[in-house]
């Protein structure tokens, strides 16, 4: 027979076992529908949030010919790239780009030919009154309702504006500002009121924001472009306005842009490109998981599959068929699905799209340009899905392939035993993945104790072991898989001893482990990118959190004074303070405040010119900080600290207000210890045997610095630490108040004993409900009619950083439904293929509990081999970058608990509903007992 006859033959062979077996048949498809439908959908999406060369000029020009902007400084070799102006700059030396001095062209008109039409359009912000208080809008100034700029603004409704004091905003102003067209808006600063004379829609600008379009003459904070409704310009001319510093962004250099050459310095990599090439790094890292995944779960489909047509293929071999004509059969079975399949999830994918674009769109016309469909990418994820069935198919035709033909046709099964060649590789690959990751993290480790100019920055040597502490966790994820077979049968041996149905349970799984391990491989891939995902988040956020300068607890308004004006700024002097922190009350009551307090602390001598013009008489008292807690400036270069500036960080409090300002209750035994001139410490580092060191200088020589600064080792250049006039100590109450703006607290009488010129500084409340953005609008504006021509009012209301369950529940549940879906289609097969061995449990005896309790331990066994294996290579590689950071991540703020239930409870939640669904009643008819 020809090598094409046996073609046609096998794929005959193919089609109808395929209709023939069609609930496995539709249970492939769709394993291999679902990660190409959610792929498809993601091209879509982003592809359509890509604009294509007519839409972007569409947008950015509406029918205009061009717009220019001076940006460069002339004759110093500015370039830009021709259809992005954004990204421009100066020639290159030594791979740096050289930075001129000069100024930008005042006008680029005079640059044009003589008599070039322009329209100016001026973009930048401005604060406005709202009917809730005072916001900063975007803004636009210029004659933007020319018809020649449709497709880039649009007039709704009303008509342009005919006079100075006319304006337009988006349809969505009308209700921010609470008005109608033909009512009035104010400028917040000038007090310049402006007749809104109609709406207009901006391209870029969504359909619930709120802008404004203003008359030439009234020019926001910005920059300004010129469009050109008429002049045309050439990539040559472009590049002649570019020596004059120059941008432009030219209809037809952007619809025919000229091809890069290596002399060209816009050729490097765009700031566009390097986003398409993000796109393409996650659709491929998407499709990598999702082969991998889909591989194993379908592959263990086609094994199941692959043995119930061991006997038909078996007759195809005693009449003539090679071990490659049904290795041929059984792999183009998984070609045939990977095709359905992937035509499926296509389809699917594209309708999914658009609903995700129907949902999202913000009416902007610029969040998503069109509905592109990327042929080339929807084709290569057609290959990908044809490739991916086609190898899930391709290990059980092997199996298949080598099959005793005469044991086939008698339809003898026998089960399968785990070998030690795949254990010891197994076991090896496992060991040198753990070996990587440990010797990755310490050699990061030390070497970023190595300082630049021993090793420099950009060495291989500095990039390789990031590399390692990744790749170290997946190779022991590949030992556990190459293992799996061997560990299936430990675990059948320990379990034997445990019950009957672990028993049968273990035993059914160490035999038919080919669907089996690849169903639990699955399942530990998936855990972990989950614990990876989890645990890296959450050490970073942990770090936010504890770098995060905290205003005053979570949930609190607070409000600071800020000298106003230009020039040399003076202090607040005590009376302005005391004004200020009276009109500060006032402004958080009336936002609803239940609770205030006011910080007092010692005016800053920093403000003054020079220390000649402090009092000679001020001193400077201040808490200090152990020297084993001080920062070394030759080894690091920054700090952070959470409360007031280390230099002076005694605040004073009454004590009636202690638990507004700090966030906590103060026990009745702290409050007594505290009014008895005790200090209430927020940060233990202050701390020493139960005390604070506090000491006091003049005024004039903190401003000459010759005191410790509380952060960093003196070093020898700097100036000599003056003698303290006195030093004492303190009792400390050490307090945890990790949200508190305050490191050291005594009371008014304590800070007049120790002799404390202090004066309000903050004022911190809480309001009885949290305050939205139409809140603070009111807050703001409030806050500037509250302002002096001296000191300025600053509110500020403090939500904390991010906290873990925004992005956790996502994830938890993604990999939830990933699990489930997973251990689903295992415990299927597994009681599919189970079902002669129900008959013959049920024929000597087996009741249904002892079946459903086989149902539980096979759930267990399976998601629990899984998630155990997939956490436990997960958290290899957070620790091993929190062992590199040098203490900026730690291991404690990886989320054990979450990571535990992952592991564990996840598996027993499988396992009891693998219990909770009832066996099918079994078909005797196949089996019958020997008396």
């Amino acid at each position: 027979m020809s090598a094409a006859a046996r073609w046609r033959v096998a794929s005959r062979l193919a089609h109808r076992q395929v209709r023939r077996t069609i609930s496995s048949s539709v249970l492939i498809a769709t394993l291999i529908a679902l990660p190409i439908a959610g792929m498809a959908a993601f091209s879509i999406v982003m592809w359509s949030a890509t604009s294509t060369p007519e839409e972007a000029v569409k947008a950015e020009l509406g029918e205009m010919q061009a717009w220019v902007q001076p940006v460069g400084v002339p004759g110093t070799g500015f370039w830009q790239a021709p259809a992005e102006p954004g990204w421009n700059g100066y020639s290159f030396e030594n791979n740096q780009m050289t930075m001129p001095e000069g100024d930008p062209l005042s006008d680029p008109l005079t640059a044009l030919p003589a008599g070039t039409e322009s329209i100016a359009v001026t973009e930048g912000q401005v604060r406005v009154s709202t009917a809730a208080g005072v916001a900063t809008l975007p803004a636009w100034s210029g004659s933007v309702w020319d018809d020649r700029f449709h497709g880039r603004f649009d007039l709704i409704a009303g008509r342009a504006p005919a006079a100075s004091d006319e304006a337009l905003v988006t349809p969505a102003g009308l209700e921010r500002f609470g008005v109608a067209i033909g009512g009035d808006i104010t400028m917040a600063d000038s007090l310049e009121s402006f007749t809104v004379v109609g709406t207009i829609a901006a391209a870029g600008v969504p359909a619930d924001q709120t802008a404004l379009f203003l008359p030439d003459d009234v020019a926001p904070t910005g920059t300004t472009k010129w469009f050109l409704p008429e002049e045309t310009m050439s990539w040559e001319d472009v590049e002649i306005l570019n020596e004059q510093g120059i941008v432009a962004y030219s209809r037809e250099v952007v619809l025919d842009p000229p091809e890069a050459t290596k002399s060209d310095e816009w050729s490097s990599s765009s700031g566009s490109d390097v986003a398409a090439q993000g796109l393409f790094m996650m659709l491929g890292a998407a499709g990598l998981f999702a082969a991998y995944v889909v591989i194993m779960l379908a592959g263990a489909a086609f094994s199941v599959a692959a043995r119930r047509q061991q006997r038909s293929l078996a007759v195809a071999a005693s009449v003539g068929a090679t071990g490659a004509d049904l290795r041929r059969t059984i792999v183009l079975q998984g070609t045939v699905l990977g095709l359905a399949g992937g035509l499926i999830g296509l389809a699917v994918g594209t309708g999914l799209a658009g609903l995700i674009m129907w949902i999202t769109d913000d009416d902007s016309g610029t969040r998503y340009w069109g509905f592109h469909m990327p042929w080339a990418v929807l084709a290569s994820i057609l290959i990908f899905s044809l490739l991916v069935g086609t190898a899930s198919a391709a290990i059980p035709a092997r199996t298949v392939a080598r099959s005793d033909t005469l044991s086939a046709l008698r339809g003898a099964r026998r089960p399968q035993s785990p070998r030690a060649s795949r254990p010891i590789w197994g076991s090896i690959i496992l060991l040198i993945g753990v070996g990587i990751t440990i010797v990755s993290a310490v050699t990061m480790a030390s070497i970023n104790a190595i300082s630049p100019e021993d090793l420099p920055l950009d060495s291989p040597v500095r990039a390789i072991p990031p590399f390692g502490i990744v790749i170290g966790p997946i190779l022991v994820q590949i030992g556990i898989l190459l293992s799996g077979r061997w560990l299936l049968w430990l675990a059948s041996r320990v379990l034997s001893f445990v019950s009957l149905a672990a028993r049968l349970a273990s035993r059914d799984a160490a035999a038919n482990a080919a669907r089996t391990v690849p169903a639990f491989a699955a399942i530990g891939a998936t855990v972990f990118i989950a614990v990876f995902a989890l645990s890296q988040s959450s050490m970073q956020t942990g770090s936010s959190a504890r770098n995060w300068y905290y205003q005053g607890p979570v949930g609190s308004l607070s409000v600071e004074f800020y000298p106003s004006g230009n020039g040399i700024v003076m202090p607040v002097t005590a009376a302005q303070a005391d004004e200020s922190a009276e009109a500060a009350v006032e402004l958080v009551t009336d936002a609803g405040a239940t609770r205030v307090g006011i910080i007092r602390a010692q005016s800053e001598p920093g403000y003054y010119p020079s220390s000649e013009d402090i009092p000679a008489e001020d001193q400077w008292i201040m808490a200090l900080l152990p020297e084993e807690h001080l920062l070394d400036p030759t080894t690091q270069d920054s700090h952070h600290f959470n409360g007031p500036w280390p230099t002076n960080p005694i605040s004073v409090i009454e004590p009636n207000t202690l638990s507004t300002v700090l966030g906590i209750d103060l026990s009745s035994a702290q409050l007594s210890e505290f009014r008895a001139g005790g200090a209430l410490v927020t940060d233990p580092r202050w701390v020493t045997d139960g005390t604070i060191d506090v000491a006091a200088w003049t005024a004039r020589e903190s401003h000459e610095g010759r005191l410790p600064d509380n952060i960093w080792i003196r070093q020898p250049e700097q100036p000599d630490v003056a003698e303290p006039q006195w030093e004492q100590r303190i009792d400390a109450i050490t307090v945890e108040a990790a949200h508190a703006a305050v490191a050291v607290v005594v009371t008014p009488e304590t800070a007049e004993r120790l002799g404390m010129n202090v004066q309000p500084v903050k004022v911190i409340s809480v309001p009885a409900e949290p305050l939205e953005n139409e809140d603070m609008d009111r807050v703001y504006s409030q806050a500037d009619l509250l302002s002096s021509p001296e000191v300025s009012l600053a509110p500020y209301y403090e939500r904390g950083p991010s906290e873990d369950m925004f992005w956790m529940v996502p994830v938890l549940l993604g990999v939830t439904v990933l699990v489930l879906g997973a251990s689903a289609v295992a415990l299927g097969l597994a009681r599919f293929e189970r079902r002669p061995d129900d008959a013959t449990l049920s024929a000597v005896g087996g009741t249904r509990g002892l079946r459903r309790r086989i149902g539980f331990w096979q759930g267990l066994i399976i998601a629990g081999f899984g998630t155990i294996a997939g956490a436990a290579a997960g958290v290899l590689p957070p620790i091993g970058f929190a062992i590199q950071s040098r203490g900026d991540l730690i291991v404690s703020d990886m989320p054990w608990l979450v990571l535990a239930l992952l592991a564990v409870a996840l598996p027993l939640l499988i396992a009891v509903a693998s219990w909770l669904v009832p066996p099918r009643a079994p078909d005797l008819t196949r089996r019958t007992v020997i008396a």
